[in-house]
């Protein structure tokens, strides 16, 4: 994905001056809020209010946001590879759809416990420790993947998977979340995701289908470029230690240190991580059940049936790139509204209309509108939450979307093998339907600017629903007076 080149301020001489061109880490003057509400030193005034950081204010920013995308390439390939690989792994060891469906449960653990020692990773080895324990821990899922063993092994070795994705995740989102034009810089990250979801089922089905290799020798590949990253993330996030970690939320939040515990008791915090959990189930399930409900329901060729799934990983893709612009300009609560209205609307289609092609466009427009709503979601979360709370949060957060990527697609695999893979469609629809309703309770209404209202006046969650509800009693209310003859 083409990403825009690093603009650098310059003084009247044209010459960029060192201190545009220090290293963050470096910097004697206190570190900006990242929530733009400013960064209050010992001696700052409360109404002290700076602009948040720019993605390539310095020339490391640049390099680390550059390889934070490479890393959600790499990670979107992992998670769109599964739905490909699915049923010629079921066919290769003769096992069932719950049997199966394991590869997308454990990986739930590996998140489970990435959630649980982020806060740590960053105050101990910073997002230096993210760089490096993030590519490691997938290799030593790739490794034994790629020697292909008997199938036990496959789940357990696909928990540092969700381990290393888990740490990352949280890393990098809490990072560019805070960043000037949140909305567009995590539309290009969670595009790079995309990007990866998009090109590994179709790289996995033609090397199974027109190549004649095993599901296994796709790991090569990941292999490969896991190492890469590792390279490159381990060289540009150097500089950014513990110790700068923790100097900088010194700096900005004071001596104080936020745990996870902490960060749990906010409800935001829930509400987040259960709208990701539900996200996360319906785009998983969908990602990983497409291919076999279009070859055994649609009765589509096993190359077509490839094909839609990276046209639904597309659809995603882009869906985070363009609308991302959208959603800035209108506001995170309004936007995610309409996308799932509309996400709700075109899964009815898709499971109602049985046409092939009509499937193959309802399922790529459905990835263009389920697209953006990760992103948004954490951009709210860090206008509503206090900055030192968002590695703890995102990460607890990203923990329990992990759990909607295991719990969603197993439920369908187990539920599939007892009535078919097509509860695939109802059960998605049902999710949309609740994290919809789970969406509505973010206070600040559905005006631009209402998070940071809600924040500032420290309004609880719930009050929209609330109002939303008083205002469908009254109107039934009204409906059901008489009127008065002229």
């Amino acid at each position: 994905m083409a990403m825009p080149s690093p603009a650098y301020e310059t003084f009247p001489t044209g010459r960029l001056t060192n201190q545009h061109l220090h290293l963050d880490y470096d910097s004697e003057k206190p570190p900006v809020s990242p929530t733009g509400t400013g960064c209050l030193s010992n001696d700052d005034s409360a109404d002290s209010v700076a602009e948040p950081e720019r993605w390539n204010s310095t020339r490391i920013n640049a390099y680390r946001y550059y390889v934070t995308n490479i890393s959600f390439l790499i990670m979107g390939m992992n998670d769109g590879c599964l739905g490909a690989l699915l049923p010629y792994i079921e066919t290769y060891y003769s096992i069932d759809y719950t049997t199966v469906s394991t590869l997308f449960v454990v990986p739930l653990a590996g998140y489970i416990i990435a959630a649980l020692v982020n806060n740590w990773i960053h105050y101990t080895v910073g997002q230096r420790g993210a760089a490096f324990i993030g590519p490691i821990t997938r290799l030593l899922a790739y490794l034994p993947m790629a020697l292909h063993p008997s199938f036990p092994v496959l789940p357990c070795v696909m928990m540092f998977t969700g381990f290393g994705n888990g740490v990352q995740d949280s890393a990098y989102n809490a990072w560019i979340g805070n960043m000037h034009h949140a909305n567009e810089l995590l539309g290009f990250l969670h595009g790079s995701y995309g990007v990866g979801a998009t090109i590994s089922p179709l790289i996995a089905s033609a090397m199974i289908t027109e190549a004649n290799l095993q599901w296994y020798t796709f790991f090569y590949i990941m292999i490969g470029l896991t190492f890469i990253e590792f390279i490159i993330g381990t060289t540009a996030f150097w500089g950014a230690t513990g110790d700068e970690y923790k100097r900088r939320m010194h700096s900005q939040q004071g001596k104080s240190r936020v745990t996870t515990l902490m960060a749990v008791k906010e409800p935001v915090t829930w509400i987040v991580a259960i709208f990701l959990l539900g996200y996360v189930a319906a785009e998983v399930s969908l990602g990983g059940w497409i291919v076999t409900f279009m070859l055994r329901v649609r009765h589509a060729k096993p190359f077509l049936a490839g094909l839609t799934v990276t046209l639904f990983w597309l659809g995603l893709t882009l869906g985070r790139v363009v609308l991302g612009f959208v959603t800035e300009r209108i506001g995170e609560k309004l936007a995610i509204t309409i996308y799932l209205a509309l996400s709700i609307l075109l899964e009815l289609l898709y499971w109602l209309v049985p046409d092939f092609v009509a499937s193959v466009i309802f399922v790529m427009l459905l990835g263009f509108f389920l697209g953006p709503l990760f992103p948004a979601a954490i951009v709210a979360a860090t206008k509503l939450l206090p900055t030192d709370y968002h590695i703890s949060a995102l990460g607890f957060a990203s923990a329990v979307g992990g759990g909607g990527a295991a719990i969603g697609p197993f439920a369908v695999g187990a539920i599939a093998q007892q009535t078919g893979v097509q509860v695939l469609q109802p059960i998605v629809l049902g999710i949309l339907a609740f994290i919809i309703a789970v969406w509505t309770l973010l206070p600040g209404g559905f005006r631009k600017g209402g998070l940071e209202m809600a924040r500032e006046q420290n309004l609880k969650p719930g009050g929209d629903l609330r109002e939303i509800w008083s205002w469908i009693r009254m109107k039934a209310a009204r409906a059901g007076r008489p009127r008065a003859l002229p």
